[in-house]
């Protein structure tokens, strides 16, 4: 019988049953019976955090070469090598792509569940089935080192363990020294069955350098020499009767990373990753070619290198298959041929005969894998249908079903495994229609009490004058109508920045048309689009996470001199401010002087100009003027809730007075927003206050004679869509977008060397939010008090306040909009392929934004107005 004839017999129903009926009689059970799959005696896990394919695969299989490949050229030496039972597989993991959940989804076989990112930063123990319990439970002995998630996530789980805390960013060798000392020494120790060694410079190199980068290539330069010393131990005990005769060697990473070092979203780059695997036993022959469809080129040498590729669903069920014990309970995957074939005891009992029946009997070998494999996700499926809510539908069981039926055992467990992704998560639609209904009715409120709001203005200060329409209105209730529309769109939600500040653009045209029309501040209309031009080109560029994290490894000085020029203009501007303050505000925003000198005296000590300062300077390098900071900002804001329950306000000096209250509070915010940001902080700082103080400004247009006949409503509608436009471009500007690896992770170790996680969430939550929702937020009385006319004395003050009333009541009108649009959009693309790495991370970061904004507002309320 040939090899065709054998894929035809081990895929029939009676051979597959019958396997099922010997392996799985009803007085054994499952760890007895798979005993028979035992395949290798130890295994080898090497974790390198965030490895990309290019790091792995020669340069050779990629477009262009870039600095940071052919650097694991170990890996390449025996890939390439004929005596070598090695392999190069490109893993693809599914999005979300962060540590956890890819360490979750290699383990328990499943695939991984969104709101576990929750979770990244302090892991609760896996409940589900999974590899870990399943070793342990089989008398496996597992030694880990490196990464503390494996801990917390299987604690109790190992027999010895060195875990290093994961989350300092900042630190690039402390878990790598942790797991170079003691991994090499623990592979001479006959104690143990698993080793599991995981790394992490490479993931924190990217996220504070990016890929291209020298930190990055040291890294790997690094890992390079180590992964020798351990090939080095390996294959010196591999003979016949040795420590590692039967071992299997998997280097392998948990996700991808983009050229910034971003990681958590579905892109190429974040889930394409690497896993090369080794058996220190060489097989006899070839994987059959029914089950290779590796691509092979020669790399810079001329050696031939072939690469394979796997999914990362796949692992946990191909190492138990190899290690020969039961299958995750939840696991959906399949076991991989190519990997499963490399590993010499695969092909048992083939010493003698001719190469046509070794691969016979290869092939009968693996399908009895498959059967067992199919059965158990068979099993789980019917489970998982009889007790989920909603569970398949009819014909994807029916097709399921004839699937098994037919023991069409790869196509099963394929179709399994993508029937399951689009799935497998459940949405409970009553709830996430409470969920839409709340927002909409939110929606609903905001504009009731606008027009209440509205309604109440004529009637006591302008009765039978104004109209509660104008074309500003019409054109901003437009704009933000197509807005929240876009995000409908996966497209539009990719092209978010561009697109806000083409609208943006929009309303400052207008407004420059409005001043050219009454031959008025042309100049400060003109100055506005030149503002949107430049943050418009800031986005265009995705200003990188180098600019971001403070990686200006440019020679000159230029590059550290350069923000401290924006520094020194909003330290002018506040210094010129504090002639008219009362004495609290006065020590207040003198204050945020002095943390302006800190936060310039800090980028001096960390940059190339540190060889200039006088050594007494490096007592204070690090963590400590970050903290001062921080302190300092906490007791300037403690200060202004103090000046609030004591202060006087004369009516006549309410403009004046708010205008110095909004300065004190925007500058004491400012510094750790800075510091936080790096050293993009100021520029973008500026930016804001002179865009800010723009768009005040031109509001005065609309206060002139001509068009003092309209409403609150449509006064202001303008230049509050101006503001949030304004607003939601500086969150792009910043090098965030609405993605989990658009987070800027390093800012939250500003100042810290340890993880703690309730200061770093707040310092993380600042930096992601803090020019585009608080600042804007807390800078909203702007708009009505820099037009404050102390002129018309008896009713100006309560005339403006119900004018600030009006312009919070917009404002998070338009944030409602925007959000309950995005909530449409999650609920409408609940099975969309794009659903985990976009329009739910999109979702997440607008309901923080919009919950954050509304809280703010509440609390500025409470601060601005007067006790009258």
């Amino acid at each position: 019988m040939g090899v065709h004839g054998v894929l035809l017999c081990v895929t029939s129903p009676l051979c597959c049953h019958t396997t099922l009926h010997q392996w799985f009689p009803p007085h054994k059970n499952r760890t007895s019976t798979l005993q028979s799959l035992f395949t290798v005696d130890r295994i080898v896990i090497i974790v390198l955090d965030a490895l990309r394919i290019d790091f792995v695969a020669p340069s050779t299989f990629f477009e262009e070469k870039k600095p940071w490949m052919d650097k694991l050229q170990v890996l390449h030496k025996l890939a390439s090598d004929p005596e070598s039972a090695a392999r190069i597989f490109k893993a693809i993991a599914d999005p979300p792509t962060t540590s956890l959940q890819r360490l979750k989804g290699l383990t328990t076989g499943g695939l991984p569940t969104f709101i576990d990112i929750g979770n990244s930063f302090g892991a609760p123990a896996i409940v589900e089935d999974n590899l870990i319990h399943q070793l342990v439970a089989n008398g496996k002995r597992i030694v880990m080192m490196g990464d503390d998630t494996w801990t917390q996530l299987f604690p109790n789980h190992f027999n010895k363990s060195y875990p290093y805390p994961s989350f300092n960013v900042k630190d690039l060798d402390t878990v790598d020294n942790g797991c170079i000392s003691h991994l090499v020494p623990t592979l001479y120790d006959d104690d143990w069955d698993v080793v599991i060694a995981h790394f992490l410079g490479v993931d924190h190199a990217g996220h504070i350098f990016g890929v291209d980068s020298a930190q990055m290539i040291e890294k790997l330069e690094q890992y390079n020499e180590q992964l020798e010393k351990v090939v080095e131990v390996l294959q010196s005990q591999s003979a016949k009767g040795g420590l590692h005769e039967n071992t299997l060697l998997l280097v392998m990473g948990d996700h991808g990373q983009t050229i910034n070092g971003d990681h958590g979203g579905g892109t190429p780059e974040e889930v394409e990753t690497s896993i090369f695997a080794m058996s220190l036993k060489k097989p006899p022959l070839p994987i059959p070619s029914e089950f290779d469809a590796s691509s092979c080129k020669l790399d810079l040498l001329g050696r031939k290198v072939c690469v394979s590729s796997i999914q990362q669903l796949d692992f946990a069920a191909t190492v138990s298959a190899l290690l020969g014990i039961p299958f995750p309970y939840g696991s959906i995957g399949g076991v991989n041929p190519m990997l499963y074939g490399l590993v010499a005891g695969t092909w048992k009992n083939l010493e003698e005969g001719l190469s046509q029946q070794k691969v016979k009997e290869w092939m009968q070998n693996y399908a009895k894998v498959l059967c067992v494999n199919s059965w158990q996700v068979k099993r789980y499926i019917d489970v998982y249908t009889a007790s989920s809510v909603i569970g398949f539908s009819i014909d994807d069981l029916k097709h399921v079903e004839e699937m098994y039926a037919k023991a069409v055992n790869t196509c099963f467990l394929s179709s399994v495994a993508e029937l399951a992704r689009t799935k497998f998560t459940e949405f409970n639609l009553r709830t996430m229609g409470i969920g839409f209904g709340i927002l909409f009715m939110s929606i609903f409120v905001h504009l009731l009490f606008i027009v209440k709001v509205d309604r109440v203005h004529k009637d006591v200060f302008a009765p039978n004058e104004t109209s509660p329409v104008s074309f500003a209105l019409i054109v901003s209730c437009v704009l933000v109508a197509a807005r929240a529309c876009s995000f409908l769109s996966n497209s539009y939600i990719l092209e978010e920045g561009k697109m806000t500040s083409f609208l943006l653009g929009s309303l400052g045209v207008l407004s420059l048309r409005h001043s050219i029309m009454r031959k008025k501040m042309i100049l400060e209309a003109t100055t506005f689009i030149l503002i949107i031009s430049i943050l418009r080109f800031t986005i265009e560029l995705n200003l990188s996470k180098q600019g971001s994290n403070e990686v200006l490894d440019s020679k000159m000085y230029v590059a550290d001199v350069a923000p401290l020029l924006p520094l020194i203009i909003l330290a002018y501007m506040l210094y010129k401010s504090i002639a008219s303050c009362k004495w609290v505000l006065k020590l207040v925003i003198t204050g945020s002087i002095f943390s302006y000198i800190l936060v310039a005296l800090h980028w001096i000590l960390e940059s190339n100009l540190s060889n200039m300062t006088h050594p007494i300077f490096d007592v204070i390098k690090g963590n400590v003027i970050p903290r001062v900071i921080y302190i300092m900002g906490i007791a300037q804001l403690l200060s202004l809730v103090v000046f609030r329950f004591f202060e006087e306000v004369e009516r006549a000096k309410w403009g004046e007075t708010t205008m110095m209250k909004g300065v004190a509070m925007l500058s004491s915010w400012s510094s750790t927003l800075m510091i936080l940001s790096g050293r993009q902080g100021p520029w973008i700082a500026l930016a804001l206050v002179v865009g800010g103080w723009m768009i005040s400004r031109l509001k005065g247009l609309e206060e002139d004679q001509k068009n003092a006949k309209i409403g609150v409503l449509a006064c202001y509608s303008s230049s509050v869509t101006q503001w949030s436009l304004f607003g939601s471009c500086l969150f792009f500007c910043t090098g965030h977008w609405c993605a989990f690896d658009g987070l800027r992770y390093a800012a939250a170790f500003v100042g810290f060397d340890e993880f703690t996680i309730i200061p770093q969430a707040i310092l993380l939550t600042i930096e992601t939010y803090g020019f585009s929702h608080i600042l804007p937020t807390l800078g909203l009385p702007f708009l009505v008090a820099y037009n404050y006319n102390s002129s018309i004395k008896p009713k100006q003050t309560p005339h403006s306040l119900i004018q600030l009333f009006q312009v919070y009541l917009i404002y998070g009108l338009i944030m409602a909009i925007t959000t309950t649009f995005t909530v449409l959009c999650v609920i409408i693309q609940r099975r969309h392929l794009m659903v985990w790495g976009l329009f739910a991370p999109k979702f997440v970061f607008d309901v923080v934004g919009l919950i954050l904004t509304d809280v703010l507002i509440c609390l500025s309320s409470l601060f601005y107005f007067v006790q009258t």
